[in-house]
């Protein structure tokens, strides 16, 4: 019984959602373009479970480019339509399409000259005669056995909304980057974190010259922590590197390593990347190449920080 009146509530809303795809004509079209036009932000506003859709949409607007708020339009009459601008765009939201306090608001909207678009049940009932562009979203039948409880309408008007926020971000051209950005608490952003973001500069980055003896090399490269010395020139122009497994090796071939210079022991030519480099890729170029830190250059090879396995760690990266 229970698993029967789930299948028939899921077929319902699902139904609902099927319905919309025929319905979709130039006025779907018109609608993404003047919220694509719009110089203010779209203000959503609905009543009851339709207000819940809207503070959705909203939420969804605004995390893929498009500046959006939640008015309550029974609040907008009592002091709340200072929300709205010049330039912004309004989203209301009722099946019925008679509810007394989205018409109150509608009223007041008009005067204002602000643009109107709405989601209705009956696209001949007062607000969708009141709107600048209508769009249809009812249902057959709600998936309540009561036919009461708003339902497969609650779902359609979600879906839809999805529909017009996401092919909005669509024609606005929003990238992975534009949507890390929104999201700094999340785990895209940490995704799409630049390595200037992460790496260390200034003093903290071990660099010798390429006549430093080795004692101070030794020195540098212990004092800084990572593993490995940077070797540059006097306007900090990269030439070469020194790390821990070089050491190891030279000093296999030669005893004499403490009466050396930074230029008779360093690696030519070392693997660096760009500041403006995704962490991502600086963690590829670590494993394929079996290292645990990365220099990081500018295009004319000025040494500009230093980036180690653990701070991508620290990222949550990996």
């Amino acid at each position: 019984m229970i698993l029967e009146s789930a299948r028939r509530i899921l077929g319902i809303e699902a139904e609902a959602i099927r319905e919309l795809i025929g319905r979709l004509d130039d006025r779907f079209e018109r609608a993404v373009r003047l919220l694509y036009d719009c110089r203010g932000r779209v203000v959503t506003t609905g009543m009851g479970k339709s207000g819940i859709i809207c503070k959705k949409i909203a939420a969804t607007l605004a995390s893929t480019g498009t500046p959006a708020l939640f008015l309550h339009p029974a609040e907008a009459v009592h002091g709340d339509l200072g929300m709205v601008a010049k330039g912004d765009v309004v989203l209301a939201l009722s099946n019925s399409g008679e509810t007394t306090e989205i018409m109150a608001l509608i009223e007041r909207l008009k005067r204002l000259n602000i643009p109107v678009i709405s989601f209705v049940g009956s696209l001949t009932s007062p607000l969708a005669r009141a709107s600048d562009i209508s769009l249809d979203v009812g249902v057959r039948q709600e998936a309540c056995s009561l036919g009461l409880a708003p339902s497969a309408s609650t779902t359609a008007s979600l879906a839809l909304g999805d529909a017009l926020a996401l092919a909005l971000s669509e024609l606005r051209g929003f990238k992975e980057e534009d949507f890390a950005t929104l999201h700094p608490g999340g785990s895209l952003s940490r995704k799409f974190l630049r390595l200037r973001e992460a790496m260390h500069t200034g003093a903290a980055i071990p660099k010798v010259h390429a006549d430093t003896g080795m004692r101070d090399v030794i020195y540098e490269m212990s004092n800084k922590g990572f593993g490995l010395t940077s070797v540059v020139t006097d306007h900090d122009v990269l030439v070469g590197i020194i790390t821990d497994g070089d050491l190891r090796r030279f000093w296999q071939r030669h005893s004499n390593i403490l009466e050396k210079t930074a230029a008779e022991v360093m690696t030519k030519n070392p693997v660096t990347i760009a500041d403006d480099e995704l962490a991502a890729k600086a963690l590829a170029l670590m494993e394929e190449r079996k290292i645990t830190a990365l220099l990081i250059t500018d295009s004319h090879g000025v040494l500009e920080g230093i980036v180690h396995l653990h701070d991508l760690w620290r990222t949550q990266m990996v």
